[in-house]
């Protein structure tokens, strides 16, 4: 699908957090586990099957839950129309007009931050749309995104029209 892109949104990480992060946690897990049952089972006084397998396994969890709350429904693209946003996950677009967000909430304190879109009608992607907005350092301490505020602004303009 052709479409004119506006200004970008969402941050340019979220390729790497979504696809390479995920492969290199899990396979550094993976190494682990192996490096423990194969190296467990040498020398004349082996450490115990635990010691090894108990961080592989530990390794998995946290990497499973990061992956699934924070980074796997994140939106690949977000770009500002003007008056609507083109949501891009995956091969899939949508054009969520202004007027049918509902709500946005923004949360700073959580790697990647978070941008979550609540529709009033819910569009292909769901009742919400999240996404990791751009943002610098200045943005990581302070907990404010100047972009995210404009956006709060513009949809609430929207809503009153």
């Amino acid at each position: 699908m052709s479409w004119q892109r506006g200004r970008r949104v969402s941050s340019r990480q979220t390729f790497l957090l979504k696809r390479v992060f995920p492969l290199l946690w899990f396979g550094v897990s993976a190494v682990v586990l192996v490096a423990a049952l194969t190296l467990g089972r040498r020398g004349a006084h082996p450490p115990p099957l635990l010691f090894g397998l108990f961080p592989a396994l530990i390794l998995f969890g946290v990497g499973y839950v990061v992956v699934r709350r924070l980074v796997s429904d994140l939106a690949d693209e977000v770009y500002d129309e003007g008056d609507a946003l083109r949501v891009r996950y995956g091969a899939e677009e949508e054009r969520i007009p202004l007027e049918n967000i509902s709500n946005v909430s923004y949360t700073a304190f959580v790697n990647p931050p978070r941008v979550t879109l609540t529709l009033r009608q819910p569009g292909r992607f769901g009742r919400e749309v999240t996404f990791s907005p751009l943002q610098n350092v200045w943005h990581s301490l302070s907990g404010r995104n100047p972009l995210v505020l404009e956006l709060i602004e513009r949809v609430d303009a929207a809503r009153r029209r």
